[in-house]
């Protein structure tokens, strides 16, 4: 537990807070200050090196997660509903993630090397909505760990 569930926070802060800072923050001042031909290619890059970060959070959270569920509470018929929301929301966000880095994100990359800009917006479009759904998931996974237990 002293290793899992440290690990496991700062994997679901990097995703989480990766995702809010993208969405809330990034995505208006780039829309604002760049042109498509510019803005493109930094999302392209800037997805590259976040998703690096977000596939070890799917290999850590679950990891992580089923470690404490079974070794801490002897598995998921000790637990509270809020843990079995919190695996049923991250197991939604893993393949959620998994559509968005296999599709979208690949045809984004794929209309970027053929300089299709409308191709790669209409991705980046459809990026930006899906993960705008991962962001609500995971704060409402995040605000079900820490208060769950108290409802």
């Amino acid at each position: 537990m002293p290793i899992a569930l440290p690990l496991h926070l700062l994997a679901a802060i990097a995703w989480v807070g990766g995702m809010f800072f993208a969405y809330m923050v990034l995505r208006p001042v780039a829309a604002t200050l760049l042109e498509p031909p510019q803005r493109l290619p930094l999302w392209s890059q800037t997805l590259a090196r976040f998703f690096r970060w977000v596939w070890a959070a799917i290999v850590i959270l679950p990891a992580t997660g089923l470690w404490m569920i079974f070794m801490e509470f002897g598995g998921m018929k000790n637990t509270g509903g809020h843990v079995h929301l919190m695996l049923t929301l991250g197991i939604v966000m893993i393949l959620l993630f998994l559509h968005i880095f296999f599709a979208p994100y690949r045809r984004l990359n794929k209309a970027l090397a053929a300089a299709d800009l409308p191709a790669a917006g209409k991705q980046l479009n459809q990026i930006r909505r899906l993960v705008g759904i991962n962001l609500i998931l995971g704060v409402i996974t995040a605000a079900t760990a820490s208060a769950g237990r108290f409802l």
